[in-house]
């Protein structure tokens, strides 16, 4: 079981709260999965990601003005995961923290049970806050909610004999994903968040939002459907 008074950081992909609308449905599973943790005296730190939202607006952009910068595609999907992590802190308002958490190294109060984080600034993603807000908060486990059940060894649209990773060491992952980072990227880890997870020795979960009965068994360190990612 998870120690109680725990700190739990969790990366909620924009993906899950909003796939094309709001995904009303998931959200209340995932009210009741966090408030069942909760009750045992845990509490978390719940970091919104921007998603489909993200998306639409980033391509919009592009083609209202093909020569956008990156930095400023970059903002605009913060802002996306800004009105997530509103709308997220708002559905959970009587045990969440009053203000969403947006830049790591600032002083906030963790009055009660379930803080919002949403992006910080240009140039990654809210998986690389995620990590940072990992190491503010002194915890070892991360976990990653996205619209995928786990990594695979190459694209399963691509390569039909794609293999299934259970377990898998950051250096494995990093040679996976891209070198770089860019605005709108639908990588399933952030390459610049795996490089300063294998530097803060995190281990890291990646599971479903359709799996949410999944997350208690990797936080007791048992076997689960996703991919657990260490050094």
């Amino acid at each position: 079981m998870v120690k109680n008074n725990e700190t739990i950081i969790l990366s909620l992909g924009g993906s899950l709260i909003a796939p094309e609308n709001v995904d009303i449905s998931f959200l209340r599973k995932f009210k009741d999965f966090i408030l069942k943790e909760v009750e045992q005296g845990n509490r978390f730190v719940v970091v919104c990601g921007g998603g489909k939202v993200c998306r639409n607006y980033q391509s919009a952009l592009k083609e209202l003005n093909p020569n956008v910068s990156t930095v400023s595609n970059d903002w605009v999907g913060i802002a996306a995961t800004k009105l997530n992590a509103e709308l997220v802190k708002q559905f959970l308002l009587e045990f969440a923290c009053e203000k969403i958490l947006i830049d790591p190294d600032e002083e906030i109060k963790f009055d009660k049970p379930i803080l919002i984080g949403a992006g910080f600034e240009p140039g990654h993603s809210t998986d690389y806050d995620t990590v940072l807000f990992a190491k503010k908060f002194g915890a070892k486990k991360l976990i990653n909610l996205s619209n995928i059940e786990c990594l695979y060894n190459s694209d399963p649209k691509d390569n039909p004999k794609a293999k299934k990773l259970e377990e898998v060491t950051w250096d494995e992952i990093i040679k996976i994903l891209p070198n770089e980072w860019s605005p709108g990227m639908n990588a399933p880890f952030d390459p610049i968040a795996a490089k300063l997870a294998k530097e803060y020795d995190l281990e890291v979960a990646i599971i479903s939002g359709k799996n949410l009965n999944q997350l208690p068994l990797f936080l007791s360190n048992k076997r689960f459907i996703g991919t657990r990612i260490t050094n």
